[in-house]
């Protein structure tokens, strides 16, 4: 059981590490070092060995080996990200990076996304070196940089560049899973995340014939790109369930007494209610324009238009997200991955996603465990590239009214002090039985 001094460190450590601003604003533009030497620190004093490795200057991972006592047993992976997005200190309540803990509560960019977890891994380890405690399996902790861009210099960086840190690890457990959805009617539940869609971030361009803006035009690109971006953004993508997703929909109809109707699963959807939002963004594909980028002057028309547009795939649908865009863009309009990665599945029948069930239903007896598919992605997916299989398990008890999906990249990001012991405990009792 996670001592006092675990559950007292866990709040320091999120409040210490949200006041070192490691904003990713994209294009390389950040600096990871400074948390990654915290965290360095944090590990070297409970007597572990931690390794720094930048692939970019001071887009540092910090990378160490908790030993198990079953050197035959499969190692597992924890990781975190040590970036977080850009915050505009005058849309806060508080400064987003004081680190402030106000009425049991602990703000600032990064409180969920995600160094509340990155404390409670550094956290725990500490707590079994105090306690004389090791896990039966290996633990492999891992704090990246730039997962809030490409990963290229953190998780993508060390899959492709140090592999040989990973030997063993056949699973692993980072961010956005654990955590308590209120129905609205007195249930708890707690998703694990057993499943991630696909990225694809896609750049259209458009080429016409260059003008002057007084003249007529039936060549001009920026017509062409704007009824490309208006057909993806109006298009119905047709409902694929996966594995994962079925059987997310399936236990939650069984929790509220409803037919699982696989057949009519809109339907099933709208009697669920609020938490339909759970399974609702991965039944699909989607793709959503977000950047338009055209012209110089407005009495010239351009000879090329450029669109954006954030596109999620599910598991074994990548060829069918890019025969659609094929179909969409049409023959005047030119596309391409800008940024792709893939979708990730894991299996809920295991004996790993039993044990994580277990930790949560231990200190939340009154909760409600199911998978779901998280609709984003996270280092998972480049640690896949190493056969490491991912789960979302970073366990948070929330108050009723708290809205953790907002907190995501939204203003005024905050974690209860609770929520982080709750998180302590479950990942300590998930690890000791691992």
């Amino acid at each position: 059981m996670a001592d006092q001094q675990a559950l007292d460190e866990v709040v320091t450590f999120t409040s210490d590490l949200i006041r070192i601003d490691t904003t990713n604003r994209g294009g390389g533009d950040c600096q990871e070092r400074p948390a990654a030497e915290y965290a360095a620190e944090r590990l070297a004093e409970a007597g572990l060995e931690p390794t720094m490795l930048e692939r970019t200057k001071g887009r540092t991972n910090v990378v160490a080996r908790f030993e198990g006592t079953d050197p035959s047993a499969d190692a597992l992976l924890l990781h975190g990200h040590l970036d977080v997005v850009p915050a505009q200190a005058a849309e806060w309540s508080v400064h987003p990076f004081s680190g402030e803990i106000r009425d049991g509560v602990v703000w600032g960019r990064g409180a969920v996304d995600m160094k509340n977890m990155d404390a409670m891994i550094l956290a725990v380890v500490r707590g079994w070196v105090r306690e004389g405690v090791r896990p039966r399996r290996d633990v492999v902790i891992a704090f990246t940089a730039d997962e809030e861009a490409s990963a290229e210099d953190g998780a993508g960086f060390l899959a492709d560049r140090h592999a040989g840190l990973f030997e063993g690890c056949t699973e692993g457990f980072s961010e956005a899973g654990a955590f308590t959805v209120h129905d609205g009617s007195g249930r708890q539940l707690y998703p694990i995340a057993a499943g991630e869609r696909g990225t694809g971030w896609v750049k259209l361009t458009a080429r016409g014939r260059a003008g002057h803006g007084s003249r007529p035009n039936r060549e001009n690109a920026v017509i062409r790109l704007a009824a490309a971006v208006t057909r993806i953004g109006a298009h119905e993508w047709p409902l694929r369930l996966t594995p994962t997703v079925r059987a997310s929909l399936t236990e939650l109809a069984a929790l509220y007494g409803l037919q699982a109707d696989l057949d009519d699963v809109d339907g099933l959807l709208e009697k669920l209610g609020p938490v339909a939002e759970l399974v609702a963004p991965t039944v699909r594909n989607s793709a959503n324009p977000t950047m338009l980028e055209a012209g110089y002057k407005v009495n010239v028309i351009p000879g090329e238009a450029v669109a954006y547009v954030d596109g999620r795939y599910l598991p074994g649908l990548r060829d069918e997200f890019s025969a659609t865009l094929d179909e969409l863009t049409g023959p005047d309009v030119d596309w391409e991955f800008h940024h792709g990665e893939v979708a990730l599945q894991s299996p809920v029948d295991s004996p790993t996603y039993a044990r994580m069930r277990a930790a949560i239903e231990e200190f939340a007896p009154e909760g409600h465990v199911v998978p779901y598919c998280m609709s984003g992605g996270t280092d998972a997916k480049q640690f896949s590239r190493l056969g490491i299989t991912g789960y979302g398990f970073s366990p948070l008890k929330l108050p009723e009214g708290y809205d953790y999906g907002a907190m995501f990249h939204g203003v005024d990001e905050r974690v209860p002090v609770e929520a982080l012991h709750f998180g302590v405990r479950v990942l300590d009792r998930f690890l000791r039985t691992a």
